[in-house]
């Protein structure tokens, strides 16, 4: 009896964490995703930022006729801009990958600490990690002063109504898949029930 209590209790505490933490991101996910994306904006940056400089290369091609210096022009052309492409996605993924990390860690932390998920933890989150972000930016310790302020005031301001708006769309959703489950249930049960009333009416 005391064993049933214990695995009862048990269960509704899962149930209750579950259902407190609902849309709390993953981290490692969330984490990954933000690499990905630092690469792809950092290096698509760079590289279009390095197509203004094929004209130069064009026209110091065209001052030359020797096979030899054109296909050194290119080859420099080439590393120069592989170079910088690699830089923009390693910058990419310093800026959006911590940022991401941070984020979400903060989320999590939030949420596991207060026991519910709610757009506050988004806001105060976002407020943090701008803040943290404004911190270390290069400059006097006024600038810094400022950045966090703005960075803390802004976070605040964007994440909260979008939290706010993620949360309830989670609700939504989380609402109609039980919905969907309970109709499923009643289905599954007037199934058995017919198929009960079947076997009876063979045996008689």
């Amino acid at each position: 009896m005391g064993e049933t209590e214990n695995s009862n209790q048990r269960q509704d505490e899962r149930e209750r964490s579950t259902l407190r933490l609902l849309g709390t991101g993953n981290w490692g996910t969330a984490t990954v995703m933000g690499v990905l994306a630092g690469i792809l904006y950092g290096g698509s940056k760079e590289a279009a930022a390095s197509v203004s400089k094929d004209a130069e290369v064009m026209l110091k091609l065209g001052s030359t006729t020797d096979k030899r210096e054109q296909y050194q022009l290119m080859r420099d052309a080439m590393e120069k801009r592989f170079i910088q492409v690699a830089r923009g996605s390693i910058v990419g993924v310093v800026r959006l990958g911590i940022f991401t990390a941070t984020f979400y860690g903060l989320l999590n932390l939030l949420a596991d600490s207060r026991g519910l998920h709610d757009a506050f933890n988004v806001a105060g989150a976002g407020s943090a990690t701008a803040a943290m972000f404004g911190l270390i930016l290069p400059g006097s310790l006024k600038w810094r002063a400022r950045n966090v302020l703005l960075g803390s005031t802004l976070g605040a301001g964007i994440c909260f109504p979008l939290g706010w708006l993620h949360i309830k769309l989670v609700e939504k959703a989380n609402e109609q898949i039980l919905r969907s489950d309970r109709t499923g249930e009643t289905n599954t049960s007037a199934v058995g029930a017919a198929i009960k009333r079947l076997e009876g009416s063979l045996k008689r």
